[in-house]
């Protein structure tokens, strides 16, 4: 049985908090919600500030906080799911073998749609977390994933907006079993007083462009989604033409949480 992709508008991780903080602004129910990225262990996060505006976008260093997987399973989850979602958790590890702890835990957990594997956390400084520098790496972490989870709910492995090597990772994380890459996680940057930190926002969008018109000239077949600088409908009309199946939402929620339902409802409007 062929996993269900989701699309064409999905809520990128981290940036629709547990769902309780959208559901005044959308209608949850049938949405393809992506959760903040989930740990075995629980996170406490970065202290101190974690947000700055600049121009164009959001630099950010949040140290990935969140309740742990079990917390997650007992309280957002279930709350998700009685929502009417369609739950895509996202994951990552210190290892390999945390990864598959992960999605065979998740696996048997009702609710889950599918996982997204966060594989170019930006702001990486101090997490521990499995380093991701090449495709090989990447395609590893997806193999222990796809082991765990059931064939027929989608893995999708969230990438770098790296020109100069999207294809050949992409390729090696489709290879390796995801059902469709995520093009597009937040550029390395830095806060204002040093700390390492990532970059999102409207700014990001011609390089996601780039990315996804790379991918998809060179390897049609791969199922994409993008997801970095999506706010309007111009900037996800442009990354559907370029060869997305689906856009991602995030940053742009925090400035305008109605901006979701709006885009959603242009989009059926034009289909």
């Amino acid at each position: 049985m062929s996993a269900r992709l989701p699309g064409p508008v999905m809520v990128a991780s981290g940036c629709g908090g547990t769902g309780r903080e959208l559901a005044a602004f959308v209608e949850l129910d049938g949405l393809d919600f992506v959760t903040r990225t989930i740990t075995l262990d629980a996170r406490h996060g970065t202290p101190g500030g974690r947000f700055e505006e600049v121009p164009g976008g959001l630099v950010h260093a949040t140290g990935l906080p969140n309740p742990g997987l079990e917390h997650f399973l007992a309280t957002e989850l279930p709350w998700l799911v009685r929502a009417g979602a369609q739950v895509h958790v996202s994951i990552t590890g210190r290892t390999l073998g945390e990864h598959a702890d992960l999605a065979r835990r998740l696996s048997r957990a009702p609710g889950v749609a599918g996982l997204e594997v966060n594989l170019g956390v930006s702001d990486t400084d101090g997490l521990g977390l499995f380093e991701v520098r090449e495709p090989f790496h990447a395609a590893s972490v997806v193999a222990a994933v796809r082991r765990e989870f059931p064939s027929d709910r989608p893995v999708l492995a969230k990438v770098r907006p790296d020109v100069s090597r999207v294809v050949e990772t992409a390729r090696a994380c489709v290879e390796a079993g995801a059902s469709a890459i995520v093009v597009g996680q937040a550029l390395p940057a830095a806060m204002s007083h040093g700390r390492a930190a990532g970059l999102s926002g409207p700014c990001l969008a011609p390089v996601t462009l780039r990315c996804v018109a790379e991918v998809s000239r060179a390897a049609p077949d791969v199922v994409l989604v993008a997801s970095g600088g999506v706010h309007d409908l111009a900037s996800a009309r442009s990354l559907l033409d370029a060869g997305a199946s689906a856009v991602q939402i995030g940053s742009a929620l925090f400035n305008d949480p109605t901006s979701l339902a709006r885009l959603r409802a242009r989009l059926q409007e034009d289909a």
